[in-house]
C-alpha cells in the first residue's frame, strides 16, 4: 500500500442552504439540497487519495449498524482497502449532520464509537509496510490521539513518512501538550487557518504556520478562497485556489490532504505539491459532501498547467 489512513468515519448528512439563524420552536424549514454522504475526514481523505491514484488502507472504527454497513460500503466502493476497520459491538456508527449557509457551516456530531477508537485498533504490520501514514481529527479521537506517537514512531522506523490534520477541537481547549511531542514525529501538518491560530493563539496565519513549523513538520496551511501557504519554520511557499463553481465547501480540506500526500509520494516539489492540493481542494467543492466531486489525478494536473 502507499497510504494507510487513520481515524474518523461516519455518515454525513448535508442540508443546505440554510438561512442564518437556524430557529427552534418546532418549526419546520425548507432548504433545496439535501444529501445523505460518505464523510469524516479520515475516509474523505482516503477516497481523495484513491481516486488519484494511491493504493490506501484505512484503519478505524464503526459500529455493527446500518451506518456501518454504509461506511464500509462507501470506502470499497472508492478503492479503499477496509481490512482493518473495525465493527464495535458496543457503540454506534457516528452521525453527523452538517448544515450548510454560503461558505460556512455548521456541525452537529454524535460520536458514537469515537470514543473507542484507540491505537490498539490500527495492525502494526500494516504501519510499517506502507509509504505514508496519515491521520486525522486528532482532538475527535482522543484515545487514539493518545497513542499516535507510537503509532507514527513505527512508521518512521519503517522509512515511511507521516502527516496529521488537527480538524476542529469540540472542547474549544486547544490544548498542545497532547499535539506538540505528536508534532515531533509528523513531517507534514495539515490544519486549516483557524486551526493553526487557535493552536498557537496569534492573529496572522503565516505567523502562526512558523511558530508550528518550529515545532518539527513541514506545515502546510489550508486558508480558503485565499489558497494555502507552506512554511518550514524559515521559507514560506504559496498557492492559490482554483475558481470553480461552488456547491458546498464540505470536506475541501480533506481533499486538500490527499492532494497533498498523492504529489508528495509521486516526488512533487513543494511549490507543485500545493498547487496540486490547492486544486483538488478546490475542485472538490464542486458537489455536495466531500466525495462526489474528488478530481483523479489527471484531472488535478491538467487544472493546474491550465
Amino acid at each position: 500500500m502507499d497510504l494507510l489512513v487513520i481515524g474518523d468515519a461516519n455518515p454525513d448528512v448535508v442540508i443546505g442552504p440554510v438561512d442564518q439563524p437556524i430557529l427552534f420552536g418546532q418549526r419546520e424549514r425548507l432548504v433545496p439540497t439535501g444529501s445523505l454522504v460518505l464523510g469524516g475526514s479520515a475516509s474523505i481523505m482516503a477516497c481523495g487519495a484513491a481516486r488519484l491514484g494511491l493504493s490506501v488502507a484505512f484503519a478505524g472504527r464503526v459500529g455493527d449498524d446500518p451506518a456501518g454497513d454504509f461506511v464500509r460500503t462507501s470506502l470499497a466502493d472508492r478503492g479503499v482497502n477496509v481490512d482493518a476497520l473495525v465493527v464495535d459491538s458496543s457503540l454506534p456508527t457516528p452521525l453527523t449532520t452538517i448544515l450548510t449557509s454560503g461558505d460556512d457551516r455548521a456541525i452537529l456530531t454524535s460520536a458514537g464509537c469515537l470514543p473507542n477508537t484507540t491505537a490498539d485498533d490500527v495492525p502494526l504490520e500494516l504501519v510499517r509496510s506502507v509509504r505514508h501514514v496519515h491521520a486525522a481529527s486528532f482532538y475527535l479521537l482522543p484515545a487514539l490521539a493518545a497513542g499516535l506517537a507510537g503509532i507514527f514512531k513505527e512508521a518512521k522506523a519503517a522509512k515511511a513518512t507521516t502527516s496529521l490534520d488537527p480538524n476542529d477541537d469540540p472542547t474549544g481547549r486547544w490544548d498542545r501538550s497532547t499535539l506538540d511531542p505528536i508534532l515531533r514525529l509528523t513531517d507534514y501538518f495539515l490544519p486549516n487557518a483557524a486551526e493553526a491560530l487557535a493552536l498557537t493563539g496569534h492573529h496572522q496565519v503565516e505567523d502562526a504556520a512558523g511558530i508550528l513549523a518550529r515545532r518539527g513538520p513541514l506545515v502546510v496551511v489550508k486558508n480558503g478562497v485565499d489558497g494555502a501557504i507552506a512554511h518550514n519554520g524559515s521559507k514560506v511557499v504559496t498557492a492559490p485556489a482554483l475558481k470553480v463553481d461552488t456547491i458546498d465547501a464540505v470536506g475541501a480540506g480533506d481533499s486538500f490532504d490527499a492532494g497533498w500526500v498523492a504529489a508528495v509520494l509521486n516526488g512533487s516539489r513543494t511549490d507543485r505539491a500545493l498547487a496540486i492540493a490547492a486544486a483538488c481542494g478546490s475542485l472538490s467543492t464542486r458537489a455536495a459532501g466531500g466525495t462526489a466531486a474528488q478530481p483523479d489525478w489527471d484531472e488535478a494536473l491538467e487544472s493546474v498547467t491550465s
